[in-house]
């Protein structure tokens, strides 16, 4: 069956858009604080060492560790969100990124237990990533089954939108803490943004528990049933749709990498390579932040009149071209400059991507693997990608002392990304409501 379902209840679409929104905060406040103290106060606890620059290095990597766990979850927490219901992954996801994130303000330094803190921290850090490579996609899956199918590029813009206030609000808060005198931040103060993770982790809980199984979801949960048949699956949705998953690995590569070169290398370069301070990039990826909130809902919505792909490869292309400006304004150390180097590619072009790859993504699988083929898709675009750039960006520079190389390995992530465009189809006008078990979705055309 191919039409498409009745517009879903005003306020089932708004719970589930906001529940979207509040659960991807979390998950990228996670992972941008985490990133960000990485850059500047993790390596002196837990990563001692003689040169400043290696103990950066050893915090990327437990950054990047983040990330490997990410398609584990993605396996794993997609195929059981196909099969018990959206809602209840959504729940589980959330207590995983939480709880971690909460834990790591209580975790002992180096200095204290001595090698059980690193470990501890890398224990702390799986099981984040665990958790965050169901939710995203759970979260879009939710909004998107949830919304008119006339606005559904708006309704998916709620967990991306998440993403820029998760960078408003990670930034906002280390940059306030920065405030306190330099001994009291190291000692105590670095903990603080942590352990408010633990406030979004009850918002969000009180929300999604709410929130109803979208029509979608339940007329194929019924099919299954009577025919006895299992969904969901990576594996099943690799075999029906393996088109589908090499492009959202493919696009998922560039916008991943651009979207933490910025606001982790980045904040880290002017910090201790150019030695403007802590705070001048925190301050900048909170005004590009807040740009971004304002334009991923307005991307959102011209991508369902103009299509999904235009948008995206105007950001690809954009965030690519807008590295050299990117890296020569920042060398000049002007304050003003530097916020209008985030400013452009944090807050104008990388929403581009962004905003249009929420429904994107789960139009392009059918609905009995639709979690579990946006999940692992994402996330094995996100190891490839995001977890290893800023490790990969530190480690070029301090082989070569200059950031050309950047540039070189930035732009071939973006040439991947055009490649995975240019035979990607245009799902704006797809039907989400395809309820045939395992019947491959068409490989070109709009669906």
């Amino acid at each position: 069956m191919s039409t498409q379902s009745a517009a879903p209840g005003r306020g089932q679409s708004r719970r589930a858009s906001l529940a979207a929104f509040v659960g991807t905060v979390l998950e990228w406040y996670d992972f941008i604080i985490y990133g960000i103290a990485a850059a500047i106060v993790l390596n002196d606890h837990f990563f001692p060492s003689d040169d400043p620059l290696i103990g950066t290095l050893a915090a990327f990597a437990t950054y990047a560790v983040g990330f490997l766990a990410r398609p584990i979850g993605g396996l794993v927490l997609g195929r059981l969100g196909d099969r018990a219901g959206r809602r209840r992954v959504l729940v589980l996801t959330l207590l995983l990124m939480g709880v971690s994130t909460t834990a790591i303000g209580l975790l002992p330094t180096y200095q204290q237990v001595g090698v059980l803190a690193p470990i501890l921290l890398v224990l702390l850090r799986l099981v984040q990533g665990f958790g965050a490579g169901g939710e995203y996609a759970g979260a879009v899956v939710l909004s998107v089954e949830h919304a008119d199918p006339g606005h559904r590029g708006l309704a998916g813009s709620a967990a991306p939108l998440g993403f820029a206030a998760a960078t408003l609000l990670g930034n906002g808060v280390f940059a306030l803490f920065l405030l306190l005198p330099s001994e009291q931040f190291a000692s105590w103060g670095w903990r603080l943004p942590f352990l408010l993770g633990a406030i979004c982790l009850i918002a969000g809980y009180l929300i999604r528990r709410r929130i109803e199984e979208p029509e979608a979801f339940e007329k194929v949960a019924a099919e299954a049933d009577k025919s006895g048949k299992a969904v969901g699956g990576v594996f099943a949705a690799i075999r029906h749709q393996p088109r589908s998953f090499f492009i959202v690995v493919g696009t998922r590569v560039g916008e991943n990498g651009f979207a933490y070169l910025l606001p982790v290398f980045g904040v880290s370069y002017v910090a201790t390579t150019l030695g403007i301070g802590d705070s001048a990039g925190l301050w900048a990826v909170l005004i590009a932040s807040a740009v971004q909130a304002v334009l991923i809902p307005v991307f959102g919505m011209v991508s369902d009149r103009v299509g999904r792909k235009p948008i995206y490869t105007v950001g690809v292309i954009g965030s690519a071209v807008w590295m050299v400006p990117f890296f020569l304004l920042t060398d000049t150390k002007g304050i003003g400059w530097v916020i209008l180097a985030f400013v452009i590619g944090l807050g104008v072009f990388y929403p581009a991507m962004l905003a249009p790859q929420a429904a994107w993504y789960a139009e392009l699988f059918d609905t009995e693997f639709r979690m579990s083929g946006f999940a692992f898709s994402r996330e094995i675009g996100s190891v490839l990608a995001g977890g290893l750039s800023p490790f990969i960006a530190t480690a070029l520079y301090a082989w070569a002392g200059h950031w050309w190389p950047i540039l070189v390995y930035m732009g071939a992530m973006a040439v991947l990304t055009l490649v995975a465009l240019a035979i990607a189809p245009e799902t704006v006008q797809r039907s989400l409501n395809r309820l045939e078990a395992g019947t491959p979705a068409r490989a070109t055309g709009t669906g």
